[in-house]
Parts: structure tokens; C-alpha cells; sequence
């Protein structure tokens, strides 16, 4: 099936909903966009929890190597990868407890957006998450 971006209400109840945002490639790097955007979603309300193993910890919170390490809750997986990541992150994706997994704008890749559809995943690709936050306040 053709990638396509769920409904903006659906999208805005996932994100009234959700708590625990896991940020696949959050910096430790104030200047990265990755550190900006999973900032402002902390300060939204939003738990962050870092996925980088070239990092101990970001925005106040351990960070974990990867998807699979992550022992905790989580609502919606957020990435900052490029898109041929995308499916191996998608497999690791379906281990958790996640049910969304969100791409980051410019982030967009057929073989993961399959892949998670047919694991039951809502999946958003292509937009960032705080600019679609900005739109359903």
C-alpha cells in the first residue's frame, strides 16, 4: 500500500495521548534539530527517552543504544535517522511496546512504512513531530 500520513485528528489524539516519546539519534548537542525539536516536547509535557549509543544521556535522561535495550513504556517511537534506517529501525520498532512510530520530516522509506503497517503500527513519515504538535494545541 502507498505510504500515507494517518488523519490529522487521529494524529492529534496520539499525540493527546501520549506520554513517552523513545527519540532514535537524539543529540546530547544543543545545536542539533534532533535536541531542539525533543526539547520543546519535553517542555510540552512529554517524557523523552534518548536512543543513541554514541551518547549517555540527553535532555536530563540515560540514553539507550538502541530500541531493543529500552526497558520502559513507550507511546511513540520518533526518529532522527536517515531514511534507509528506516528498516532495521522498523524491526527493532515492532519489539516494543510501541504502537507509533514517527519519522522525522524529510524521513520516509516504503519497505519500513510496509513493514510496520502490517505489525499494526500507526506510522507517520515525512512530518516532524513538534510542528504537528504546534497544530493540535
Amino acid at each position: 500500500m502507498p505510504f500515507q500520513n494517518p488523519a490529522q485528528q487521529e494524529i492529534k489524539s496520539i499525540l493527546e495521548n501520549a506520554k513517552t516519546i523513545a527519540v532514535v539519534g537524539l543529540s546530547d548537542n544543543p545545536a542539533r534539530t534532533s535536541y531542539h525539536v525533543s526539547k520543546a516536547m519535553q517542555n510540552s509535557g512529554y517524557r523523552i527517552i534518548p536512543v543513541n549509543p554514541e551518547i549517555s544521556e540527553s535532555l536530563g535522561e540515560k540514553a539507550y543504544g538502541s530500541l531493543d535495550l529500552v526497558n520502559e513504556p513507550i507511546d511513540i517511537i520518533n526518529v532522527f535517522r536517515r531514511s534507509e534506517y528506516l528498516p532495521d529501525l522498523a524491526e527493532q520498532a515492532v519489539k516494543t511496546n510501541a504502537r507509533v512510530f514517527w519519522a522525522q520530516q524529510g524521513v520516509y522509506n516504503q519497505e519500513a512504512y510496509d513493514y510496520l503497517i502490517d505489525h499494526e503500527f500507526t506510522v507517520i513519515m515525512d512530518m516532524c513531530i513538534k510542528v504537528a504538535h504546534s497544530l493540535v494545541k
